[in-house]
């Protein structure tokens, strides 16, 4: 079997060739640009389908979670063989189950971040001597932004609250990691996401991460119909198990403002085991682990 999409590491131009091979294969997909990162690179979303609501699923918010691009190229391309095969895909028949359902992919939210992990301080252009010093000549953790922030703590949710947690634990500039900017919302990273979801009905969001084996699901007091139980729905299909986050990891995220602004529900699904960036020989075991999964949130 022919692939376009393997388990390797891509930088922000061969994954956009990918994307491109795959919309040229599978010309049902439409494709569209919400953004542009700060190094002016495109950030794009594969749409399947066509319905009021769509369920949205983004990856790569960090630049050393970049594995979580690859996973979830991978489903693309195995839902979109199985849809125009009329074939199956997790023990389900693909076009009848995406009947009346739609699904928008983003599967990299931070281009520049991803690249500075991969190839290093040279990815970020005139920034370079900035973020080598920055991260101390080694970028390989680095989640970050090209300006340093952190779009997992960008968005506007409890984003006060994490300042203060950011500034306790010695945190007040832009930072290989954990800075939530200056302002929420003031990345274009984040405005990509932010202003797709005021655009398109969504009616839930997956923010893929890594690492853990963990899915959050709640944010705050506030009680989202069906969360629960389209938690435990994943819980049960991938084995991995429900959290809240706590610290620093709580709010400012995706799924925490897409909850906050729309009451509807959102979860962050923490992908794999071990230490950030997984290494790429992980990636056909996360995945097998999750396709059931995915292909459950994207018709749920």
């Amino acid at each position: 079997m022919d692939r376009i999409v393997n388990p390797c590491e891509y930088d922000y131009i061969t994954r956009n060739k990918i994307m491109e091979e795959l919309c040229k294969k599978y010309p049902f997909i439409k494709k569209s640009i919400i953004g542009k990162s700060c190094l002016g690179h495109d950030i794009k979303a594969l749409k399947i389908g066509s319905t009021q609501g769509y369920c949205l699923i983004a990856a790569a918010f960090h630049g050393s979670e970049r594995i979580t691009a690859t996973v979830l190229l991978m489903f693309i391309e195995n839902l979109c063989r199985a849809i125009a095969e009329d074939g199956i895909i997790a023990g389900l028949k693909a076009r009848r189950a995406l009947v009346g359902r739609g699904v928008i992919f983003v599967p990299c939210v931070n281009p520049d971040g991803c690249d500075i992990s991969l190839l290093g301080a040279k990815a970020a252009g005139n920034r370079a001597a900035e973020i080598a010093k920055l991260c101390k000549n080694d970028c390989t953790h680095w989640n970050s932004n090209l300006r340093g922030v952190d779009i997992n703590h960008n968005f506007n949710a409890g984003w006060e609250e994490l300042r203060k947690l950011e500034r306790e634990s010695g945190i007040y500039g832009p930072a290989p990691t954990r800075f939530g900017g200056f302002a929420p919302e003031s990345e274009p990273e984040t405005k990509a996401l932010t202003e797709l979801c005021r655009r398109i009905e969504m009616r839930h969001v997956i923010a893929l991460h890594s690492q853990g084996e963990v899915i959050y699901w709640s944010y705050g007091a506030k009680k989202i119909p069906r969360a629960r139980k389209m938690a435990e729905i994943m819980a049960t299909s991938s084995g991995y198990a429900l959290d809240v986050p706590i610290g620093l990891a709580a709010g400012g995220g995706f799924k925490d403002w897409f909850i906050t602004e729309f009451s509807r529900p959102g979860f962050t699904v923490e992908l794999g085991l071990g230490e950030n960036p997984l290494p790429i020989e992980d990636t056909e075991k996360i995945y097998n682990r999750v396709e059931e999964m995915l292909m459950l949130c994207a018709i749920m």
